[in-house]
């Protein structure tokens, strides 16, 4: 963790490391989740200083080791990570945290891992290839209108299944906090699935990081979907600089 921040537009601050930015933003306060009766819904998003959220297809190749050492500590600070199945896939997820995070939180006497939880309606096949799959340490949980089965290879799988058209996003988040004790999750998109989150209003906070790359061309933006209208308001609750890359926190006024 060499990666050091400062927050802007304060006078003397001190560098800190991605473990203190995360404090800062009080992400594992779960007062929220009480209050809303789901998990208080952080969405984590990178995209190029133009506005596309991949390269050559991948969202990895617009991050650095700050980036990085941020969405680690983010999962580290939370109780579920969800996903889309096409991220999961396209950005082949093998492990959720480094073995420093997971001896911390089996430290604090919670699961070694957050639960990685995605929405597959059709539950595609190939997210069964992943190495995540195979983790023993690691609990799964899919939601999805289909009835095929599909691999644990090693991981704890739960399937919840719902009638064909029936797949609530707001049902799926108000299960994970009844029956799973998720407080806090993070979501990292895709662009479908975030657009979905945030035209329901379920997300409490963006957590954008900008990288100091023009990428041009057609690749998405980090929000895949129809106009809002009206526009949802966000309001800044942060900004830390790390190189050349920016950090934005953003919180959905309640």
């Amino acid at each position: 963790m060499s990666e050091t921040f400062k927050a802007l537009g304060a006078p003397g601050s001190q560098p800190i490391n991605a473990s203190e930015l995360i404090e800062q933003m009080q992400i594992g306060d779960d007062r929220a989740a009480l209050d809303l009766g789901r998990p208080r819904v952080i969405a984590v998003m990178i995209e190029s200083l133009d506005g596309r959220a991949a390269v050559a297809g991948r969202a990895g190749g617009l991050g650095g080791p700050a980036d990085r050492s941020v969405l680690r500590e983010l999962r580290c600070a939370s109780d579920a990570v969800l996903v889309g199945p096409t991220t999961l896939i396209d950005e082949r997820y093998s492990t959720l945290l480094d073995p420093d995070h997971r001896e911390r939180r089996s430290s604090e006497s919670r699961p070694a891992a957050p639960i990685a939880v995605t929405v597959s309606r059709r539950l595609d096949p190939r997210l069964a290839e992943l190495e995540l799959f195979a983790n023993p340490e690691q609990k799964i949980i899919i939601y999805t209108e289909s009835e095929d089965e599909l691999e644990a290879r090693g991981a704890d799988l739960i399937v919840h299944r719902s009638e064909p058209g029936t797949l609530s996003l707001k049902q799926s988040l108000e299960d994970l906090r009844r029956y799973f004790g998720v407080n806090t999750l993070v979501s990292e998109g895709g662009p479908t699935l975030l657009h979905a989150l945030a035209a329901e209003d379920l997300v409490d906070d963006y957590v954008i990081t900008i990288s100091p790359l023009l990428v041009a061309g057609d690749a998405p933006s980090v929000l895949s979907g129809g106009l809002f209208s009206p526009a949802l308001e966000i309001e800044l609750a942060g900004i830390w600089q790390s190189g050349s890359f920016l950090f934005l926190h953003y919180r959905r006024p309640r």
